[in-house]
């Protein structure tokens, strides 16, 4: 049985074998207890633990699961459900909260792959329905022109990665920030906040559609501290903004997104 994975070490389709993936020339990886498998190779690591690292994850599924970004998960789902793929896959999937609500709406084979094991395990955990590996999206270790619709939310884009892995009438669905994405908690420290822009097409995909999604929402402290830590911009947070966050209370957030449709060209 192949589940379509190709081996990290020479690219090679990769063979399930009890509780294994091997290819041809004998490389095997194995099946974590949470139903993952890890295919990230030690010289694709750039760090110990690459990737969000626990505290991240748990900042994220926390905030997740107030239902402030369910909006935005519901979306996403019911645009990639209509172009009724076979099969799909979600770069840089995190702990497969999109994931899973793809596969829910959806008849096809889904595949998350994230570079974060203590995501991907959170994931593979809870969404049995899903398969989830380990694994740098930037060589993604899946076969050429397997997926009928690629899905990237807040994740880097690998233009070559995209157009190798889509089938030459395959989709692409991105989700990026929309132009004021928390802009009330970037305002505590930047000087100067500016807009978000839509994702240009990337090379060898051709724009179908674009959404604009926004909401705002009053969160209290704690679901303030668990947003910011799970964006890149916690970093930028010292104790002083922590604390003038704390003393100010509720705070009203926009939640803005784009969902930019795009299609594999020849």
């Amino acid at each position: 049985m192949s589940l379509n994975y190709q081996c990290p070490l020479c690219q090679q389709t990769l063979n399930l074998t009890n509780n294994s993936l091997k290819c041809s020339n004998n490389h095997s990886f194995d099946f974590a207890k949470e139903n993952y498998v890890n295919l990230l190779p030690v010289q694709q690591k750039n760090s110990k633990q690459p990737g969000d690292n626990l505290d991240m994850v748990q900042a994220r599924r926390a905030f997740l699961s107030t239902g402030h970004y369910q909006f935005l998960q519901s979306a996403i789902a019911k645009i990639v459900q209509k172009h009724t793929p076979r099969t799909i896959i979600d770069l840089g999937c995190g702990e497969g909260f999109y994931t899973q609500e793809i596969a829910k709406l959806s008849n096809a084979n889904v595949y998350g792959v994230d570079i974060s094991k203590s995501a991907i395990k959170y994931a593979a955990k809870r969404y049995p329905q899903c398969h989830f590996s380990v694994a740098s999206i930037s060589q993604a270790p899946f076969q050429k022109g397997m997926a009928d619709a690629l899905v990237s939310i807040f994740a880097p884009l690998f233009e070559n990665e995209l157009a190798r892995l889509a089938k030459s009438d395959g989709v692409l669905i991105i989700a990026s920030p929309g132009p004021w994405h928390l802009k009330e908690l970037k305002q505590k420290i930047y000087r100067d906040v500016k807009a978000h822009t839509p994702i240009a097409a990337p090379n060898r995909f051709e724009p179908i559609e674009q959404d604009l999604l926004e909401r705002q929402v009053s969160l209290g402290f704690d679901e303030l501290k668990n947003l910011i830590t799970m964006t890149p911009f916690a970093w930028k947070f010292r104790p002083e903004h922590w604390q003038a966050l704390k003393e100010q209370g509720e705070q009203h957030v926009t939640l803005s997104f784009y969902i930019s449709q795009f299609k594999r060209s020849t």
